[in-house]
């Protein structure tokens, strides 16, 4: 039973990515006691040291996480830093539609548009220069605002975010999805437009 719950605590921090999970977090989720999951989470971390595996278990403020291994950054330097010339994703196109619309925009409102989450193709877009950290937002917890960047102008061929076509004036209010339809249908059209 204890090789489940270890691939269960596994999947659950794989699935948590870059926020983690505490102890008390995963025994809740998987109902067992804080104790077990200790002792499954420093099993776990052993299994990631005493193989060659790229990802390791680390702990930080009192949350786990996985991790790529330090001794690997080089590569996964080489790899974030590829020429921008590789194509998006239909996911980090969808999102950098919907930012270059509403910026300045949050991850959550992004999410909320979308209707999945939006860490992935936002790392994607940051990493390729298309998106840009441009202030944080009032209110509890002050998110990150999102907007693109003169990199992106230059990708798509525009001399100001002006340039984008206008969006029609009423949004069908049938779901976030048809949302992110619409603002992902004018970008392919303005795409093609360049090309």
């Amino acid at each position: 039973m204890v090789v489940q719950w270890k691939a269960i605590v596994e999947g659950l921090l794989f699935a948590a990515g870059d926020e983690g999970l505490t102890l008390k977090q995963l025994a809740t989720v998987i109902d067992v006691e804080e104790s077990i999951i200790q002792d499954i989470v420093s099993e776990l971390k052993l299994d990631y040291e005493n193989t060659d595996r790229g990802i390791c278990l680390v702990e930080v403020a009192n949350t786990f996480q996985l991790t790529t291994k330090k001794e690997h950054a080089v590569y996964l330097k080489k790899l974030v830093e590829s020429p921008t010339s590789t194509t998006l994703s239909q996911a980090a196109l969808e999102t950098l539609a919907i930012i270059a619309y509403r910026q300045p925009i949050t991850r959550a409102e992004i999410e909320e548009i979308r209707g999945v989450k939006t860490e992935r193709p936002l790392h994607t877009l940051t990493a390729k220069a298309l998106v840009k950290e441009v202030g944080r937002a009032e209110g509890t917890g002050r998110a990150i605002l999102y907007g693109t960047t003169k990199e992106f102008l230059e990708y798509f061929g525009l001399k100001t975010i002006q340039e984008l076509p206008p969006l029609p004036d009423k949004v069908e209010e049938d779901s976030g999805q048809d949302e992110a339809d619409l603002f992902f249908g004018k970008f392919q059209d303005t795409l093609e437009g360049i090309n």
